[in-house]
């Protein structure tokens, strides 16, 4: 005499849910690859997102105005590279948070730039760097994004040095038990 049918759904069901769980506690994680020779830039030279995992994409993050008697649209008004690079990070950290991620999640960043007319119009990369360190590769936060900076001719924001992009990547949710 075989089960009741409802019997072996229900057998089969919290079979699925078993393997779904341990597939997940299995789940490959995000791979890192570190630039070569030992390169201590703190970049990754890339990252493999495997399988199971969400990709979240970050709209571009401009930086707040710190200094609102500044003239409108000016560098004043934002503060120098790292000020703003700050800022902007800032902001993505705040956005990752409200999905449950962290800066650790990011998996590839996009820095746009433009000249800093109080720099000779030159791109203070060294500026950059210092916001950009204060959340990847640090030991509170060791992760290192893939990452591109390119210089651009303006941002959207008159006085904004910098914009940053993001793209982080979560396992999925771990299936939700029936009741």
């Amino acid at each position: 005499m075989s089960a009741p049918k409802h019997g072996r759904v229900s057998t089969l069901a919290s079979a699925l849910l078993l393997s779904g769980a341990a597939l997940a506690a299995a789940a490959p994680e995000v791979q890192r690859t570190p630039l070569p020779d030992g390169n201590p830039f703190p970049i990754s030279a890339a990252v493999t997102v495997p399988a199971g995992f969400d990709t979240v994409f970050v709209s571009g993050a401009l930086p707040s105005v710190i200094k609102q008697d500044a003239p409108k649209g000016s560098v004043e008004a934002y503060g120098d590279m790292e000020t703003q690079a700050t800022s902007a990070l800032t902001s993505i950290k705040g956005t990752l948070a409200r999905l449950g991620l962290s800066m650790g999640d990011v998996v590839k960043m996009t820095v746009f730039m433009v000249a800093d007319p109080t720099k000779d119009n030159k791109l203070d990369f060294a500026g950059l760097m210092a916001g950009y360190t204060k959340f990847f590769g640090t030991a509170e936060q060791p992760n290192k994004p893939a990452r591109s900076a390119v210089q651009v001719a303006a941002l959207v924001a008159p006085g904004a040095l910098v914009e940053i992009e993001v793209v982080a990547a979560k396992p999925h949710a771990a299936p939700v038990k029936p009741r």
